[in-house]
């Protein structure tokens, strides 16, 4: 029912639909993906296909553009590292995300990324970088966000295939 090419990316794309599932994400939702790339792409075509409006970040002005041909409903350029700053800049454009999910693994873009969520909302680590990172704890708990990570994928190949074969 897909071509070879489609098949290809089936994995990437499990990947996405794996944390959008561990997200709870469900429709009429903001979603927030750190990090336009390959990941970060797929992460958002799902949320899209969930029925979420979805904001992206980056650094690369070329990666938002691309993501914006893509579907993104709105895209942040990322110019600080200063995660408390950049996530007011986010809220400010597009309001708080129900659901966050991080590609990058960049520690300022996962401060960015909680800061961003809204009280009693869903984060999804996706991304990976460096072992160990600081974030901002104390705010989690205040905003009673719900942290999820995940490896890979489990079992999404067939939601995958199905959302390929869809068009």
């Amino acid at each position: 029912h897909v071509s070879l090419d489609e098949g290809a990316l089936l994995e990437p794309l499990s990947v996405a639909v794996h944390a959008c599932q561990r997200g709870k994400l469900s429709f009429g939702q903001k979603v927030l993906v750190c990090g336009a790339g390959p990941i970060g792409l797929v992460n958002m075509m799902v949320a899209k296909a969930g029925g979420a409006s979805v904001t992206i970040t980056d650094i690369s002005e070329s990666r938002l553009a691309k993501a914006k041909e893509m579907g993104a409903d709105e895209i942040f350029h990322v110019t600080s590292r200063d995660s408390r700053e950049t996530a007011q800049a986010i809220v400010n454009q597009s309001g708080y995300s129900d659901l966050t999910i991080e590609c990058t693994g960049v520690e300022s873009s996962i401060g960015t990324g909680l800061w961003a969520t809204k009280p009693g909302g869903s984060y999804v680590q996706v991304g990976y970088g460096k072992a160990e990172v600081n974030f901002p704890i104390v705010a989690v708990g205040i905003k009673e966000i719900d942290i999820y990570g995940i490896f890979r994928y489990a079992n999404c190949y067939p939601k995958a295939l199905a959302l390929v074969a869809s068009g």
